[in-house]
């Protein structure tokens, strides 16, 4: 891989597993990015002294204002992309290479992880909701795209500069795929490993189960 990407971890309040990740992508080759979005626990310490560059927020402001400053120091910093990943543990920093070759040699705006191609690992529930959330979402960028709330991905700094993206929340992963999609930018999955070990979830259902639904019907409306 001739071009230079780094890897972007939004987190808060990660410090149970932030420093391990670190360690890990970096023995891949990349440099990493760390957004801390307002931890108390010391996440920002540990991520620095494990040699990660740390941004952070005085506040918490959700994991898309995370990522979209993330991606601004990206673009700025002139990579030629960006692998994001969770802060939880949940994604293996092994199936980075992965990830970017797939999106290299299939010439892919994006390349996003598909934990469902063996989902027995994740909680029955949250593998129903995503089924759901995935088939509406591949049928509005009408690509498809198995596992759309993977936050296990590869982008192009091309796309991060062509599409404008606004949201705060955990909606910001759909936002980016319906504006990539309707740039017509290439979307792939690619199978990767889901790591469950009983962490609990950042997402509250109804309030972001209506932020996701209001991204939906803005881009169907034309407003993304």
């Amino acid at each position: 891989m001739g071009s230079r990407y780094c890897v972007v971890i939004p987190s808060f309040n990660a410090k149970a597993h932030i420093g391990e990740l670190v360690r890990r992508v970096r023995r891949q080759g990349f440099e990493v990015i760390v957004i801390d979005d307002g931890s108390r626990d010391g996440t920002a310490s540990i991520a620095s002294q494990e040699g990660a560059l740390v941004i952070s927020h005085l506040r918490n402001e959700g994991k898309g204002r995370a990522l979209r400053t993330a991606f601004e120091y990206a673009l700025r910093s002139r990579y030629d992309g960006v692998v994001t990943m969770d802060s939880d543990g949940q994604h293996d920093p092994d199936e980075i290479p992965k990830l970017v070759q797939a999106g290299e040699w299939q010439h892919a705006g994006v390349a996003v992880g598909n934990r469902l191609s063996d989902g027995t690992l994740m909680p029955l529930a949250r593998h129903w909701t995503n089924t759901l959330m995935s088939s509406i979402i591949s049928a509005v960028a009408r690509q498809r795209i198995p596992d759309s709330q993977c936050g296990f991905r590869f982008i192009r700094a091309e796309v991060l500069a062509d599409v404008p993206l606004r949201s705060k929340r955990f909606e910001i992963e759909t936002e980016l795929l319906f504006g990539a999609a309707a740039r017509r930018w290439k979307i792939i999955s690619v199978p990767v490993r889901s790591i469950y070990q009983g962490e609990r979830s950042h997402i509250r259902p109804v309030r972001d189960g209506l932020r996701f639904i209001r991204t939906v019907l803005r881009h169907l409306m034309g407003r993304g």
